[in-house]
């Protein structure tokens, strides 16, 4: 069986500075709900960039089944549909119906296809007919949806997401909760919300420094406040 994510000995600079990420090695199995925590400045965006391949550290990086490098870029970036933390970085046309079908028609599916990729995608964030709306007209619980949206159009296997309740109102975040309780792809996510984290996530994995300090199961995770306060992080 392939690992959705296998990442082994992972390192990563920015030009003059510091290691970003230092020796970072996991495996997320396919189906598996995994959180990434640790404090501002610990790489977490870094490393999600680096799983489809926008950022090139040193070390191996596999993707269900596919090892990371030009010739795979393709079928790699097709299998995980990254969500970032910002919707308006990934919402650039005018209506909903254009920023959903995008991935569909650089895949050079029919229009039936797109149609029901489009619909379908909406279905599963609670956006169904919502079409014709205009992008920067929503709320940002509805764009973090549509950015949603607009990644599972492209049927990814696994689901990459920063800062998924940054910016929401409770309500928002609650219906994004229920949301990614409900997908049943391989996700793996970065927060600053433990709650949602202890919420949703099985498995959390600590990372600060670049490195990884601690990956294991939430609950025992998040009951040792010692490691927490180590790391930057509020016990619950």
């Amino acid at each position: 069986m392939h690992h959705s994510i296998d990442i082994r000995h992972l390192s990563f600079s920015y030009p003059d500075e510091n290691p970003a990420l230092e020796d970072v090695t996991f495996r997320i199995a396919p189906g598996e709900k995994v959180a990434l925590v640790g404090p501002n400045g610990a790489g977490k965006s870094t490393l999600l960039l680096h799983l489809n391949g926008i950022l090139r550290g040193q070390g191996e990086i596999i993707i269900c089944g596919h090892t990371l490098s030009e010739a795979t870029l393709g079928p790699i970036r097709a299998a995980v549909g990254m969500v970032f933390q910002d919707p308006d970085d990934q919402l650039f046309s005018p209506t909903v119906l254009q920023d959903v079908a995008f991935g569909p028609i650089y895949m050079g599916l029919t229009e039936s296809r797109i149609r029901e990729r489009v619909r379908s995608a909406l279905a599963s964030v609670g956006m169904s007919g919502q079409e014709s709306r205009v992008s920067h007209h929503l709320s940002n619980g509805e764009k973090k949806r549509v950015a949603i949206a607009s990644v599972l159009a492209m049927e990814p296997e696994v689901l990459v997401l920063d800062e998924p309740t940054a910016g929401l109102d409770p309500r928002g975040r609650r219906n994004l909760m229920r949301l990614l309780r409900d997908l049943p792809q391989t996700m793996f996510v970065s927060s600053h919300d433990l709650h949602m984290v202890a919420e949703l996530f099985p498995r959390t994995i600590l990372l600060d420094r670049g490195r990884v300090f601690a990956d294991g199961s939430t609950h025992a995770l998040l009951s040792d406040p010692d490691l927490l306060e180590a790391h930057g992080l509020e016990a619950l």
